[in-house]
């Protein structure tokens, strides 16, 4: 029996209309469900970065990778599991701030998990944590007694512990053939 693990797939590709919607089917087709999704530029001009974090086995994670690279506008797709990248998630809450106790303790929670104030009103204070998604959940379990208004997390962004690019190498590799 195959062990479930967690993977981050990076796929490099052009900036293409409908091709989000291509990645995802790949994955619905195989009935794995994305945990997270970001898309963004990557650190070479005119190529995007997909960084995909989804739970499956080792053989169906191969699988799905090779499958991504088949699309026409894809450079290349890798997989990593968890030790092999850095990854963080950005998250922003938005807490009332009705008094002047209940805004002092919010920036005693705020000091205590290295996340900072964005913006403070008389009815609200928006707070920004980087981390992840175990610290931002922590972060919110304890800002939700104070009522937290509004929460919303990002997707995983991620970069390999490798030093350098690993499209960079793979580019380079496809110029000297």
């Amino acid at each position: 029996m195959s062990n479930i693990e967690q993977f981050t797939i990076t796929a490099y590709s052009e900036n293409a209309i409908g091709l989000l919607n291509r990645v995802t089917i790949i994955f619905t087709r195989r009935h794995i469900n994305i945990e997270s999704l970001t898309v963004s530029e990557s650190s070479i001009a005119g190529i995007h970065k997909f960084t995909v974090v989804v739970n499956c086995t080792m053989d169906l994670v191969i699988k799905v990778t090779k499958q991504i690279e088949k699309l026409v506008e894809v450079l290349k797709a890798f997989y990593h599991l968890s030790n092999e990248i850095i990854y963080q998630e950005i998250a922003l809450y938005k807490v009332a701030t009705d008094s002047l106790l209940a805004s002092n303790m919010i920036e005693t929670i705020v000091r205590s998990h290295n996340a900072r104030i964005i913006e403070i009103t008389s009815e609200y204070t928006v707070i920004e944590k980087t981390g992840h998604e175990e610290e931002t959940t922590e972060l919110f379990d304890q800002l939700n007694k104070f009522g937290v208004k509004q929460f919303t997390r990002s997707g995983r962004i991620a970069v390999t512990r490798s030093n350098t690019e690993l499209l960079s190498e793979f580019l380079r590799e496809r110029e000297r053939n």
